[in-house]
């Protein structure tokens, strides 16, 4: 049997214009993070402080940030094929990031 592709119409939220900012501490370790590097799920848990990375995502891409998810081919310790995935960052996220950071800095929104 096979399995059908994932739909690409319904995003798994809406492309905001403007990222409505955080406060939260786990979200702003795991976007410093993020502008860093892209990082696996395992990663942004232990770098976030979280133990479910994939809604901390799901909370920035409501927030207005895509967040892709690249699924890659790894080989695990055991030798077994893989596809786990690494969350990144678009241009369009990175763009929205700093202009919340300059809006930040200036005293503006959180």
């Amino acid at each position: 049997m096979k399995t059908p592709e994932p739909s690409k119409e319904n995003p798994s939220a809406p492309n905001s214009a403007k990222f409505t900012g955080t406060d939260n501490p786990r979200h702003l370790r795991a976007i410093t993070a993020l502008l860093r590097r892209p990082l696996p799920r395992e990663n942004l848990d232990t770098v976030a402080g979280c133990s479910n990375g994939p809604e901390l995502v799901a909370e920035l891409r409501r927030r207005g940030l895509e967040v892709p998810c690249k699924r890659i081919n790894f080989v695990d310790r055991d030798g077994f094929i893989c596809r786990p995935g690494v969350y990144f960052l678009t241009l369009a996220d990175r763009r929205k990031l700093h202009q919340w950071q300059a809006r930040r800095m200036n005293g503006g929104e959180a």
